[in-house]
């Protein structure tokens, strides 16, 4: 596998007036992410890119850490550093951002 991780942000924009990702700064959140992982040489490894819809839009601004599958809610650009550190670089969900399906 050539990376040990895939962010997947959410960037889908919506029909006007509809609840998505894209307009709660997903563009934002990848480059962040992007900036982030190079800035801490981690690009090469873990790869941070926009995503279509994650059926997660009423969570926004979502996103999914692969290969876990863990799918984080209504991230704002000052959690990137904390999920980098916790999640990406130290393999601990950060709880309080993870979405639960349930």
């Amino acid at each position: 596998m050539k990376f040990q991780k895939h962010i997947f942000i959410c960037s889908n924009q919506k029909e006007e007036g509809k609840a998505c990702c894209g307009l709660e700064n997903g563009m934002a959140l990848v480059e962040k992410f992007k900036a982030v992982l190079k800035e801490k040489g981690l690009s090469t490894q873990i790869r941070a890119q926009r995503a279509g819809c994650l059926d997660a839009c009423k969570f926004g601004p979502a996103l999914v850490i692969y290969p876990e599958g863990t799918y984080y809610k209504n991230i704002q650009i000052t959690d990137v550093e904390r999920i980098v550190e916790e999640h990406v670089i130290n393999n601990r969900e950060v709880s309080d951002l993870v979405l639960n399906w349930d």
